[in-house]
């Protein structure tokens, strides 16, 4: 493999130019990677680091004009061992997996991640500002195969897919992952520096594209939504007006680095319903993931520093578009160093759930970002926000700069400092408000240290973003130390010692969180891990006990069965107008069974209570359960159904889909769906009983087309 000095003192790779490309078949046999620039000597990072991988990992590194290609010779000594299914998208992550982490600027910003297990199934995501989003779904092809030397798999990453700066000579970077499932342990190429810990960006390995063509970017998706629901009213289940529904979304590159895109009535038939959660005594709202493809392109430029011990989560939270009319969108990058977006989009949300029947429609809603970020030294950055959002009479802006700065190879510094206006109309006064954060982050083999200063005014309102709580002045600080004992059961231990503490404003009383804790590794893959809390929250201007002891357990226990649970005992409050002390659990667990390669069962089940503890009295007992079981007859066909009981408001779910994606965008879906309570109509009115009388009933299809010019 022919090589020069690269940056940060890393050797530049020099994929091979090939005018043959190999056919993706998951079989090593074409020319191409007889002659293509490899790399082997992987060494783990997971659970530690500086090992070498027993198993000898070889990845080859090829491309033509309008592709690169990437393969992977995995040897096992135990192919049987070698755990894959036939699943899925985005399902792999718990299987043997290879992994192209690529930066396509080669600016320590973000990174594409192209998943492949055995099987050749796909999973992708966007990382950037420490955090990794698998909503992101890619056009690219891959393929793989286990044999009597373990497996190989074959990948084809087009350059319409990515983004990347062009000319002459291309140059990126690239991290190589090998993950071996039965072991926990992931090896990489290069290998990580246990001084710099998980810092992927700053360490990886600068690579140079020589011919590479300007493509044109330019997709059109269409696509095509039917559903028919049944509702019952005053005791009959009646038929509703179809809803029929186009949407179309455009992509168009402006360069290979900046994009435009586009849509009218922007699709959100998801055809995994959210799972169920808790919804019972919420301090604040739940959290749902975006799943929109026009609202997924560069949303890692919306990633805040310093929001990950903080209540503001974000500032922007495109779910909070609930039904969107029209949007423009444009991300990517001007010039060296400068990443940019903005984002419009007109909303018709929808009635809220306890509207009075007839109520008028709400007023359509404006929201409008504006994004700018300056790459400093390594993985830091300097950018700035503004936000906008307008109903009605009510505007809300906010607005401000936030970063990252890399103080030395282990240290990193994050921070925000947002302005809010609101003006709530209706002759209300306006409301300002200010969101300040800072997080210390350092991270090395032995040791982890996180310290957080945040401050909420009581005022600061993000309409367009995901906050938990105003008005709070906190600090924290958080010690993870790692040993790692020669042990033929533990391989690594970690300590947690945590202690926080919140004043807030309007009461002016304190709370804290001071907890101790560890987490075992062991041997295969099992882990499990304990916290106990002495802590306290204020509410409504009361101060409550919020002590408990944490319990998590995972195990797999082989190829076809894996289980994770988790368990919480302490004091909490009831969040009402009317807030006393209570007493409950919280309680969590997931059963996968693979009894073949095409079929996956999973079972979860998820619990809390909370009784008041003065008196014993019982408050609430909530149970959720869960089923879901899929077959996946090829990469493309899939069948699966979803069953779930929420015991507390006595409702059950069915939801059924058989679905054919041939690419991301190319999909074809027919679904069914039915919700029940037990309840009876009787006597012109609803009441309890002891069977189930079916409530809803729908029939879902959707067809879409991704065209790529």
């Amino acid at each position: 493999m022919a090589g020069a000095a690269g940056g940060k003192g890393r050797t530049s790779l020099h994929p091979f130019r090939t005018d043959a490309p190999p056919v993706l078949d998951g079989r090593l046999d074409d020319a191409v990677w007889r002659q293509a620039a490899s790399v082997t000597d992987f060494e783990t990072f997971i659970p530690e680091f500086g090992k070498r991988q027993p198993e000898k990992t070889i990845a080859y590194m090829a491309y033509d004009r309008d592709n690169l290609y990437f393969a992977f010779r995995c040897f096992d000594p135990e192919p049987s061992k070698i755990k894959a299914a036939l699943a899925r998208r985005d399902d792999v992550v718990k299987d043997d997996f290879v992994c192209i982490n690529l930066d396509t600027f080669n600016d320590q910003q973000s990174l594409y991640a192209f998943y492949v297990n055995p099987f050749g199934i796909q999973a992708d995501s966007r990382f950037a500002s420490g955090k990794e989003d698998f909503s992101v779904d890619l056009v690219w092809d891959s393929a793989g195969r286990i044999d009597g030397e373990g497996y190989t798999v074959e990948m084809r990453i087009p350059l319409k897919s990515i983004r990347y700066t062009h000319g002459e000579v291309v140059r990126m970077a690239v991290f190589f992952e090998r993950t071996i499932s039965r072991r926990q342990e992931h090896g990489s190429y290069p290998a990580l520096d246990a001084a710099r810990g998980y810092a992927f960006l700053p360490q990886m390995a600068p690579m140079e594209y020589a011919g590479l063509a300007r493509p044109t970017i330019l997709e059109v998706l269409p696509a095509f939504t039917l559903a028919q629901k049944r509702v019952r009213e005053n005791g009959v289940l009646e038929r509703k007006p179809d809803d029929r529904e186009w949407s179309l979304t455009a992509k168009y590159g402006l360069t290979p680095s900046l994009i435009l895109d586009a849509t009218v009535n922007p699709d959100f038939s998801q055809i995994e319903a959210d799972a169920g959660q808790i919804d019972a005594n919420l301090r604040f709202g739940l959290f749902y993931a975006e799943k929109r493809p026009f609202f997924l392109e560069g949303s890692e430029s919306f990633n805040v520093g310093a929001t990950a011990t903080g209540p503001l989560q974000t500032v922007v939270h495109t779910r909070t578009i609930q039904d969107p009319k029209s949007g423009f969108k444009i991300t990517g990058k001007l010039g060296p160093g400068n990443t940019v977006a903005a984002l419009a989009a007109t909303d018709a949300p929808p009635l809220p759930p306890e509207a009075e029947p007839g109520a008028p429609q709400p007023l359509d809603a404006r929201f409008t970002v504006l994004r700018y970020k300056r790459t400093t030294a390594e993985d830091g950055y300097l950018g700035a926000f503004l936000t906008a959002r307008d109903q009605g009479g009510r505007t809300n802006r906010v607005f401000g700069p936030d970063g990252q700065i890399r103080l030395n190879p282990s240290d990193m510094l994050s921070f925000h400092a947002f302005g809010a206006t609101t003006s709530p109309g209706g002759g209300l006064p306006r409301l300002d408000g200010h969101a300040l954060g800072l997080e210390y982050l350092h991270d090395t083999s032995t040791l982890g240290i996180t310290a957080a200063l945040h401050q909420v005014s009581r005022d600061f309102e993000a309409d367009a973003g995901y906050l938990t709580r105003t008005g709070l002045t906190s600090g924290s600080l958080a010690l993870t130390p790692k040993v790692y004992p020669k042990s033929a059961w533990l391989r690594r231990l970690d300590g947690n010692l945590t202690a926080s503490a919140l004043k807030d404003q309007d009461s002016g009383l304190t709370e804290h969180d001071h907890a101790f804790g560890a987490t075992a590794i062991l041997q295969g893959n099992a882990a499990l891990s304990f916290a106990i809390h002495d802590a306290s929250e204020v509410f409504l201007g009361q101060r409550f006990r919020t002590d408990g002891l944490n319990l998590s357990a995972r195990n797999q226990f082989s190829k076809s069965l894996s289980l994770q649970a988790s368990y919480r005992r302490g004091k909490s409050i009831r969040y009402t107008a009317e807030p006393f002390q209570g007493r409950g659990s919280q309680a969590s667990a997931a059963l996968v069974w693979q009894p073949t390669d095409n079929l996956n069962l999973t079972l979860n089940w998820t619990h809390a209570d909370l009784s008041k503890e003065a008196t014993g009295e019982k408050v609430y007992d909530y149970h959720i359960y869960r089923s879901r079981l899929a077959y996946q007859v090829n990469a493309y066909l899939s069948f699966r159904g979803i069953v779930e009981y929420n015991a507390f408001r006595r409702q059950l779910l069915t939801d059924f889909l058989a679905a054919y994606t041939y690419i991301p965008g190319t999909v074809v879906y027919l679904g069914y769906g039915s919700l029940y309570k037990k309840q009876a109509w009787e006597e012109g009115v609803y009441r309890e009983s002891t069977r189930f009388l079916e409530m809803q009933r729908g029939l879902f299809f959707k067809a879409s087309y991704l065209w790529r010019f």
